[in-house]
């Protein structure tokens, strides 16, 4: 996962530690102080792309279209309860989050606390959700620690099941139990759509347009980082970056949109590009 692969970067340098880490969020600066603590003072960011979180379950499952606010309440670990206290989350099917919901267990198969998945789904998922509980919203402007803390804490009672970095294992757990759904990235999606379909988030669907214009809800950046000061120590690292960055990886026509990327616009490819 994102966070097991930057700890490795940031542990120190040399040739026990990586050169280079892959991301699926942004490098959080409790991550960069690691990296000064440990020698590693200069990090080149380098944003190649961009992926989606996918709510997906099986093609032989009911349909799903949910909005932020009800992943919040499904699978926070404690609620508000409405007089400024908080109570543990009481739901036990989707149709108690919301009648229009499916009449079905809530069960989610998803990553573990480590992938940059889960670090993404909380943040942009389950935080924005809860915002719109009024006494959420009203907690952020309090003490936005203690509003972070119940915002992204997910339940531990059997509702969320860690299913460790696996996306594969997922997608097989999936069609063994249609009525669960599964926290997946959009390529995994993309390459298993014979046997398990996406949900809609408030009714706009994780597609190529969606996702690159920002119009679904659970986009995100795709990043690697690079040591800047073992380019001239550590042979194939500059021509390896620049592949990476180059318009036939990760350009419009790129081979890396065979593997579910999709591509920056042509502007902020260009500044990658001169990083």
């Amino acid at each position: 996962g994102s966070g097991g692969g930057l700890k490795l970067f940031c542990d120190g340098v040399g040739v026990d530690y990586p050169d280079i880490a892959n991301s699926s969020r942004a490098i959080k600066q409790s991550e960069i102080d690691t990296c000064r603590a440990n020698g590693v003072d200069e990090i080149i960011e380098v944003k190649i792309g961009y992926d989606g979180i996918v709510i997906a379950n099986s093609k032989a499952g009911p349909d799903f279209d949910i909005s932020k606010a009800e992943l919040y309440r499904a699978l926070a670990m404690e609620l508000p309860d409405g007089k400024g206290g908080f109570v543990p989350n009481p739901y036990k099917s989707w149709s108690e989050v919301n009648p229009g919901l499916p009449d079905e267990p809530i069960l989610v198969f998803g990553p573990p606390p480590t992938s940059g998945t889960r670090d993404a789904f909380v943040e942009l998922g389950m935080e924005l959700g809860a915002l719109e509980d009024p006494q959420m919203a009203a907690l952020r402007e309090q003490n936005e620690t203690e509003f972070l803390q119940r915002a992204r804490t997910i339940r531990t009672d059997g509702a969320w099941i860690d299913f460790g970095e696996n996306d594969a294992a997922v997608v097989q757990a999936l069609t063994k139990t249609p009525t669960a759904i599964g926290i997946l990235g959009f390529s995994f999606l993309e390459q298993n759509s014979d046997r398990v379909k996406a949900g809609l988030l408030s009714g706009v669907s994780p597609d190529f347009v969606h996702i690159k214009d920002g119009e679904y809800g659970l986009s995100r950046l795709l990043y690697i980082y690079v040591k800047r000061e073992n380019l001239g120590f550590v042979p194939g690292i500059p021509a390896f970056v620049q592949e990476f960055v180059s318009d036939g990886a990760m350009g419009p026509d790129g081979y890396l949109l065979e593997k579910g990327l999709i591509p920056l616009t042509d502007e902020d490819r260009a500044l990658e590009q001169a990083v």
